[in-house]
């Protein structure tokens, strides 16, 4: 039998703070596994629904989160592939061997073109990660070129005979991937000279503006910001042009349950083991803080954005299928972990810029699974989904107290998350409440305008471990949640391990005339 703990907080849904960039909400697409092959793309003569190739079902369920960018091709798959090969007729492009995820030889079927057609399918800007590690310089300014050049260029050129006339709008350009890793093994200082190399001939083209992302730190190494930072600010000459090389840094987060990535299961799991990993997940605050210290220390005017282009959890792969395949089972757990990012995602909104979950499609912690013909939304869709309102809105800090916690090695964990914001005369509340086995009623004092509650839903489970698949698609999915707004004060009481949302309708703001006529 569960208890009931209690919770207060306060919003000021009057005082707004920084935009909530929509590019926090990214996603992530590499060669790996079944992501692309046999998820995005089944190709034009598959028997499965699909558009030019790239399947529909996939297409119309990420529509419906308003998915705001994808980041291709990697990933360390990013630092082997030479984009030149997944250009022109299909049937001649050469056979490639993926010894990152599997060592399995791919024909190269997608490449740029059903990239770029896959990104206008889904109505989301492209983030196309170039090859540092294994490519040169040349390479990676030809394919800006390839893909940005609207004239008679040789690139341009080229791309009109593949079919292409126009160019494409690449807002995102990611200079390499963990450099410190599979991206070559670099030193921060190494790296950092490489980064300004290639962000140099990295030209924007008639009107496409490249927000250029330098390959950035593996979890709290704060150094490698720190290199990168110091390279770019004392670069004499950079800014000749009156721009920075790069315009953003990233950092990496994986969330596991305390022994590393890879290294637990996905399901079961212990009521231990699902507090380390809400543990973990809440962790990234500190790591986001350190990251954005130092990026203030040498950028207090932020020119510089931070970006998460890799986070979310990491387990075992599901027994039977390929080590290197990354497919995991997607639980009510990984919903949470989610819940929990974005809370800091949106705290951070100054500094952050972009975060891509990893990933999109049957690789870790997916949005969707495929199973043949049929598809699964995740518990994790679903927190993305309800969370969309948040995007490109404002900030409403919500102070939080007297909320429970429980003890995990040795530290408090609070037991309540949540964030809010407003755009427009609405505002959106989200909460995450970590508790196994107890109820929580949070009270929350919403201060500063009148509001009318225009839906609340909750998201969980017969318990943490609870997953979706193609017997059951909607074991895990949203249902409506009471939420009593009663003078100002907003009521909500929430299951354990569960996530809700609390859509708000504000009422008009008025200035102090405005509001002495009313009163009058």
């Amino acid at each position: 039998m569960s208890t009931t703990t209690t919770a207060r907080a306060i919003i000021d849904l009057d005082v707004t703070g920084h935009r909530i960039n929509r590019h926090i909400y990214g996603h992530f697409a590499e060669h790996l596994g079944r992501c692309i092959y046999d998820g995005f793309w089944v190709g034009e003569d598959s028997a499965i629904p699909n558009v030019r190739g790239i399947r529909l079902d996939i297409v119309e369920a990420l529509r419906a989160l308003d998915i705001p960018n994808l980041r291709w091709p990697g990933g360390c798959f990013a630092d082997t592939y030479h984009w030149r090969d997944g250009i022109g007729p299909r049937e001649q492009r050469p056979r490639i061997a993926n010894t990152n995820w599997g060592d399995v030889v791919e024909n190269n079927h997608f490449g740029t073109h059903e990239f770029m057609d896959l990104c206008d399918l889904l109505g989301a800007d492209a983030y196309v990660n170039g090859n540092i590690g294994s490519g040169t310089v040349q390479e990676m300014a030809e394919w800006v070129e390839y893909l940005t050049r609207g004239d008679d260029s040789p690139m341009a050129r080229l791309r009109r005979e593949n079919g292409r006339d126009e160019p494409w709008k690449v807002p995102f350009w990611g200079l390499g991937n963990e450099a410190w890793g599979c991206g070559g093994n670099m030193s921060a200082a190494h790296y950092a000279e490489e980064a300004r190399r290639y962000a140099t001939f990295t030209h924007n083209h008639g009107e496409n503006r490249l927000t250029r992302i330098a390959a950035g730190a593996n979890e709290d190494d704060l150094d490698w910001t720190r290199v990168l930072m110091k390279s770019l600010m004392d670069c004499h000459g950079c800014t000749l042009y009156g721009n920075l090389p790069y315009q953003a840094i990233s950092f990496h987060y994986y969330t596991h349950s305390g022994s590393g990535i890879n290294t637990e299961d996905a399901v079961p799991f212990s009521d231990e083991k699902y507090y380390e990993t809400m543990a973990y997940a809440a962790d990234v605050e500190r790591v986001v803080r350190g990251h954005v210290a130092v990026m203030d220390s040498y950028d207090p005017d932020n020119r510089v954005s931070l970006v998460c282009d890799e986070w979310g959890t990491w387990w075992n792969v599901e027994e039977g299928t390929n080590l290197g395949f990354l497919f995991q089972q997607n639980t009510v757990r990984d919903a949470l972990v989610a819940g929990l990012h974005f809370d800091v995602f949106h705290r951070y909104a100054r500094r952050l810029s972009m975060a891509n979950i990893a990933q999109t499609v049957n690789v870790l912690q997916a949005m969707v699974l495929t199973d043949g013909d049929r598809l699964v939304l995740t518990p994790t869709y679903h927190v993305f989904e309800m969370n969309k309102g948040h995007q490109d809105a404002l900030q409403l800090t919500a102070h939080v107290r007297d909320l429970p916690t429980t003890r995990v090695r040795g530290e408090d964990l609070p037991l309540i998350s949540m964030s809010a914001s407003t755009r427009e005369e609405t505002a959106l509340i989200s909460l995450s409440h970590l508790a196994v086995d107890a109820d929580c009623t949070v009270s929350i004092d919403l201060r500063g305008r009148g509001a009318t509650v225009s839906r609340a839903r909750v998201l969980t489970g017969d318990d943490a471990s609870a997953f979706n698949d193609a017997a059951t698609p909607d074991r895990v999915a949203p249902r409506a949640l009471d939420a009593v707004l009663r003078d100002g004060m907003l009521t909500v009481t929430m299951p354990p391990h569960s996530f809700a949302t609390v859509e708000l309708e504000l009422e008009p703001e008025f200035s102090a005339i405005e509001r002495e006529e009313v009163a009058s």
